[in-house]
């Protein structure tokens, strides 16, 4: 089997689809998207193809490798976004070769569904006792939100009031049990995020996300030494070798690579290891659209240490698509009880709607993420 055409398409909401053909008619999709920069990802799809193209599409392991070291340069958001799309698609080729799912040439998967959150509260969180509520009704068991507006380095504290606020509702409304991710997303410094942290102990959190940027991760010895909460983040990490530093600190609790920014399965995989060497816990970060979550919840089947996955049905971010527009069977992500069931279908497991995606390819999209100031007209971290 020889590779023949490699082609990608800048879908709405936010997306980048990517599809890989070959000469014995079996096609294979990824997911090769950094949100706001996925017309770059598409250009490093582009040159990344001059290796790929003509080639025998099952030595995915060796391909990997050439697309990460074959270049002096190597690393970073875009590279490895392009990488783990094209990554995906081959994996989602050798499935379909073969007539089984991805977990399965993986060594098999170790659960039948994984736990899922929901989203809430979009950027500026609010209602989000209420959106709680209507997750709980609609099966959720867990919900993760955005936790503050932007903060600067040190601010009042009446911004920290009303997280807790926030918080306070949701658990009130939803019971000790109930799942509560909060996201600082990168928003808040240091001298916050540890006063932040700690006010947020008594609501029993699942995890707080990225208490800091994962450039600062020095911080988080201060934080965990704040609060007993698990810390959560690595969604701006991309290789093993930007999470080693980081699991051997010590102080994360839980990995959150994106298999559509961390060089596909093949490395996300092995980050997952790395993590468990570690005795920290896995939840794979999907933002995004459904070929992501597909190859995402492979991982999930096979790595011990996963334990709850996100996905973007209704996220705020999903104008005018959603998660399971651009599937042919879109039952495929069967929810119940708060919990997905791993696919298993040849491949990925997903049927794309091959005309569909085509169709909003000639659309398209410019998205964004918003620039945010403070009062003082500074730069806020969005």
């Amino acid at each position: 089997m020889k590779i023949t055409a490699i082609e990608t398409f800048i879908v709405p909401p936010r997306w980048c689809f990517v599809k890989i053909s070959t000469d014995e008619g079996i096609s294979g999709w990824g997911e090769p998207v950094l949100e706001g920069r996925a017309a770059s990802v598409a250009a490093c799809v582009e040159e990344l193809s001059d290796y790929l193209i003509g080639k025998d599409p099952g030595h995915i392991q060796d391909h990997w490798t050439v697309m990460y070291r074959g270049g002096f340069y190597r690393g970073g958001g875009i590279h490895m976004s392009a990488i783990a799309g094209l990554d995906q698609a081959l994996w989602d080729i050798k499935g379909k070769a073969l007539g089984v799912p991805v977990h399965a040439l993986l060594g098999g998967q170790q659960r039948d569904r994984i736990r899922v959150y929901s989203w809430i509260g979009g950027d500026r969180p609010g209602d989000t006792a209420q959106m709680a509520r209507e997750c709980g009704d609609r099966g959720f068991t867990a919900v993760k939100m955005n936790g503050t507006e932007e903060l600067q380095f040190i601010d009042s504290h009446d911004k920290i009031d009303a997280v807790l606020a926030r918080v306070q509702a949701i658990r009130e409304e939803m019971g000790p049990d109930f799942g509560i991710g909060v996201d600082f997303h990168g928003r808040v410094h240091r001298p916050m995020a540890k006063q932040l942290a700690k006010e947020l102990e008594p609501f029993n959190l699942m995890f707080i996300e990225e208490p800091v940027l994962s450039e600062n991760a020095e911080a988080l010895r201060e934080i965990a030494n704040h609060c007993s909460t698990p810390i959560a983040l690595g969604e701006r990490l991309y290789t093993r070798w930007d999470f080693k530093s980081i699991l051997q600190g010590g102080y994360v609790d839980i990995v959150q690579p994106d298999p559509s920014h961390s060089g596909g399965i093949t490395e996300t995989y092995r980050i997952a290891a790395m993590a468990e060497a570690h005795d920290v816990a896995l939840a794979l970060h999907c933002p995004l659209g459904p070929i992501a979550l597909a190859a995402n919840l492979q991982l999930d089947a096979v790595c011990y240490n996963a334990f709850i996955q996100e996905q973007s049905l209704g996220i705020h971010y999903n104008k005018g698509s959603d998660l399971l527009d651009y599937l042919s069977n879109p039952s495929v992500f069967e929810y119940d009880d708060g919990f997905v069931a791993i696919p298993q279908g040849p491949g990925l497991g997903v049927e794309v709607n091959e005309e569909k995606v085509r169709q909003a390819a000639s659309e398209g999209h410019r998205w964004r993420n918003p620039i945010w100031r403070h009062a003082d007209g500074s730069f806020a971290e969005w």
